[in-house]
Order: C-alpha cells, then sequence, then structure tokens
C-alpha cells in the first residue's frame, strides 16, 4: 500500500501543478509581426485575472483587446475607472492569428495618459 501511495502521490502532485499554466494561454497565437493601432469606443470591460479586456468598438469592426493582468494596470496607472464604456481609447497591439476580432494590447492611450501593458 505504501509503494502504490508513493507512485499516486507525486503524480497526482504534478498533475494538479500543471494545470493553471496548461489552462493559461501563450502569446504566440498572436501576430507581432502587424502592429494595429485602433481608436474607438469602449463597449464593455473587465477587470479580472488572468488578464483585463476591452471591447473596442471600431469603424467596421467591434475587437476583444486583451489588456496585461490588473495588477500591472493598477501598478502602471491604469486604474478600472480609465477603462469606462463609452470611454474613447486607442490600443496598439497585435491580432490574434485564430481569432480575426481579438488582439493583444501592448499599450493603451486613454486621453493624454499612455500606459505600457507588457
Amino acid at each position: 500500500m505504501l509503494r502504490i501511495a508513493a507512485l499516486v502521490v507525486p503524480a497526482a502532485l504534478t498533475v494538479a501543478l500543471s494545470l493553471p499554466v496548461a489552462a493559461h494561454h501563450g502569446w504566440s497565437e498572436y501576430d507581432s509581426s502587424k502592429e494595429l493601432k485602433l481608436t474607438g469606443t469602449i463597449a464593455e470591460s473587465g477587470y479580472e485575472h488572468p488578464h483585463g479586456h476591452i471591447k473596442l468598438v471600431t469603424p467596421g469592426k467591434t475587437w476583444v483587446a486583451v489588456l496585461a493582468p490588473p495588477s500591472r494596470m493598477t501598478a502602471r496607472g491604469l486604474p478600472p475607472a480609465d477603462l469606462k464604456t463609452g470611454s474613447t481609447v486607442t490600443v496598439v497591439g497585435y491580432q490574434n492569428r485564430n481569432k480575426p476580432e481579438e488582439m493583444r494590447a501592448e499599450r493603451i492611450i486613454v486621453g493624454s495618459k499612455t500606459v505600457e501593458l507588457r
């Protein structure tokens, strides 16, 4: 019985510890060879883990911009109040290779403030 436990416990720990890593996406799914600079109106925003987001309405298309984690946004001077619905912002980043309506934001310009997100 002790021998089985010695095999099962390490295997269970390995699986449990790898789940959060598997759940997080990698940035390779974004095309960093083509920078986008989009200006639009925030239709929706989320300030949650693992990454915040905004739904950005631009002429001809609505985008989902994946932002930084809330702790990084706060530390760099982008509080939730800056991502109000109806605000006009500019987002610079990269388009998702498989989801043409999604982008990863590198920086966001809110009013006269530019915040680096990565």
